[in-house]
């Protein structure tokens, strides 16, 4: 009965100098729950008891002969001199205030050091602060797969601290346990660990009982996942008891908490379609209620989950997303933006956001964020002089802290808008002193991509291109045994073509004739745009009005220079159209650019930078260029008026004949 009674109450575990002991004592007035051997509370108190009976028996925590506890790039174990020292006590746990303040506390440490003094100065700590604790080293140490000083684990207070959660494990809060399950699986404690093993067989037992909250279950989740993967016996237990709580009453946390768990690999290839497609449901009615960090963990986990489906979702999403734009961290924006670019949506209000936002923190945001941000609109063909200007002038001054991929990056936006800003020239020479000082370190495809977009805004850089068409760079390019793919190869073909029509000084290496395409008009990456065939065909009706035959305009002709014509008509010396097919006695070929929106960018009338250098290469290799903008043809209501645009459009100084 007294140890039912003692249960009842809330625990804490007190520090004890080294050399200290621990009171046997059965009065109700001055109780150390230690001793009695109960194990672990829900709270820790450090510093020690305040009253020692010296009548009681005595006994010390260090006298246990223990095999190391955790184990990371070397093994790490509770010795007998580990100091401060955590034990259990009854007394009253940290109010809600109290726990606040120090995870508040916690979040300001800027180094583990500081998580050791802090620990050090509390008077009163629970589980879940203890947890925190081990998340908070966690979160300062880990650096790609390993802790960056693995011997933060020797720190006298943390090995107190994961002894006493080993000692104490049964005693712990669901919350507390699962959470300082996952800290350790985040410390790399080694699985077969006693401290581990302990934490893992008693979370096994409360996952048994079936007691467990949403949260507990998606924080024990993370943890399998890390410890056994994806095929852990414990996840497919835990997910069987959360697809029996009833979504409805789920809590915003809890849906998230799933939405994450999920990402984690619980829900690849398909597997629980069914509980996705219920949260996707249920989420687009709650999402007025998320906060920044929701939105962005929702959108990250429909990403790496490939939910196409959930559009009505990502919609809604996207809508939160405007109000949250100011308040986004930049890994939140960073999320956001790279979704968004995941399933080709963009909204109106949002790029307004943007555009108000970006400006303010253009010299202060991550720079993988303001890449983000340049792809972004480069993607989604959104040209926004405002957001372009800004990176611009923070490009100059920030972009030896970028790395050459985020370098790279941010340039290809600007070719791929074929947009200069008012600072060209001091972005542009930023760019090639970088070459200079930095050129080794591109990858490959990097260097290649840069190179070609500043091409694409006739900004050459000759210098390097040598570099580029030499044998041992087209090697790199090749993947391992594959050769180089196609749109690689165009990349090649079209900057070698630059260089010959608008750098005729060039006198470096060729490209040989085995890296050159024959057309730039390719599936996928392709270096020009397709036609629109209902643009086309409403200009061909009027063309065959105008010439009075169809024989004498070729479509999308395929010239010896790669590119595709949309429309070719010849001329003899005279000025008279020639039959299409006929090939003596040219003079003069006039190429139709029959510009469809995709062909612009979706917010301004700018043609895209692929679309500018052909017409640019085409003037160069003496073609006359007629450029037909749909803006200007759309407008045209009736076939006179077609006919008549064309005519003043193709033969601007001659009389119209009627046929």
């Amino acid at each position: 009965m007294a140890l039912k009674l003692i249960q009842r109450f809330p625990f804490r575990i007190r520090c004890y100098p080294v050399g200290s002991v621990r009171p046997l004592s059965t009065s109700s007035q001055s109780l150390c729950v230690t001793c009695l051997c109960t194990s672990a509370g829900r709270c820790i108190r450090i510093r020690g008891c305040r009253k020692l009976l010296q009548d009681s028996v005595t006994r010390s925590l260090t006298t246990i002969v223990r095999e190391p506890a955790f184990i990371t790039s070397s093994s790490v174990g509770i010795h007998r001199d580990s100091v401060p020292r955590f034990c259990l006590t009854q007394l009253h746990r940290p109010t809600a205030i109290e726990e606040q303040s120090f995870l508040h506390r916690l979040e300001t440490c800027s180094s583990s050091r500081q998580v050791f003094r802090l620990l050090r100065s509390v008077e009163i700590m629970s589980d879940t602060m203890a947890a925190a604790a081990l998340h908070r080293v966690a979160d300062l140490e880990q650096e790609g797969g390993a802790l960056n000083n693995p011997t933060v684990l020797e720190e006298a207070t943390i090995r107190a601290l994961c002894f006493q959660l080993e000692q104490d494990s049964g005693r712990l809060t669901d919350a507390g346990l699962v959470s300082a399950l996952l800290a350790c699986t985040r410390l790399y404690l080694d699985p077969w660990s006693t401290l581990m093993v302990r934490l893992m067989s008693e979370s096994q037992a409360r996952l048994d009982r079936g007691e467990m909250t949403i949260g507990e279950l998606c924080t024990l989740g993370q943890a399998m996942l890390d410890i056994e993967g994806p095929g852990s016996v414990m996840l497919e237990q835990l997910m069987e008891q959360i697809q029996r709580q009833e979504l409805s009453n789920w809590s915003l946390a809890d849906l998230v908490a799933v939405y994450r768990l999920l990402q984690g690999g619980v829900g690849v290839d398909g597997k629980y379609r069914d509980l996705l497609n219920a949260m996707h449901s249920h989420a687009v009615t709650v999402t007025s209620r998320m906060d920044p960090a929701a939105v962005s963990g929702v959108l990250g986990a429909l990403v790496t989950l490939n939910q196409m489906q959930a559009m009505p979702l990502v919609i809604n999403l996207c809508k939160q997303a405007v109000r949250h734009v100011p308040h986004f961290t930049d890994e939140e924006l960073t999320h956001v933006l790279g979704a968004l670019m995941h399933f080709g949506h963009s909204d109106h209000y949002f790029m307004e956001a943007m555009e108000k936002y970006v400006p303010t923190v253009a010299f202060t945001s991550h720079p993988e964020t303001i890449t983000k941000v340049m792809q972004f609109f480069g993607r989604r063909n959104i040209l926004s002089p405002p957001v372009f200007d800004a990176i611009a002038e923070s490009f100059v001054y920030r972009a030896d802290d970028y790395s050459t991929s985020q370098v790279a990056r941010q340039i290809m936006a600007f070719g791929k808008l074929g947009y200069l800003p008012p600072n060209a020239g001091q972005v542009f020479g930023k760019v090639e002193t970088i070459l200079h000082t930095r050129f080794s370190h591109f990858q490959p495809r990097t260097l290649l991509n840069l190179l070609h977009a500043c091409t694409l805004v006739e900004r050459f850089p000759v210098n390097f291109v040598s570099k580029v068409f030499s044998s041992y760079f087209l090697q790199q390019l090749q993947e391992q045994g594959m050769g180089i793919e196609r749109a690689v190869l165009a990349q090649l073909t079209q900057l070698y073509m630059t260089v010959k029509l608008e750098c005729p000084f060039y006198e470096g290496p060729k490209l040989l004739p085995k890296y050159r395409v024959k057309s730039f008009l390719m599936s996928g990456r392709s270096l020009e745009t397709p036609v629109d065939p209902h643009l086309y065909n409403a200009v061909k009706t009027g063309l065959v009005d105008l010439l009075g035959d169809r024989s004498y305009f070729g479509s999308k002709v395929l010239t010896p220079y790669c590119y595709t014509l949309d429309v070719e008509i010849k001329l003899d010396e005279e000025g008279y159209v020639l039959p299409a097919s006929q090939t003596d006695d040219v003079y003069k070929r006039i190429a139709l650019c029959i510009d469809g929106q995709k062909r612009f960018t979706s917010n301004l009338r700018q043609l895209l930078g692929k679309e500018a250098i052909k017409q640019r290469h085409l003037r160069l290799l003496g073609y006359e260029v007629v450029q037909i903008p749909y803006f200007e043809y759309e407008k045209l209501q009736s076939k006179n008026s077609m006919v008549e645009y064309l005519h003043q459009k193709i033969f601007p100084h001659t009389y119209r004949l009627s046929w």
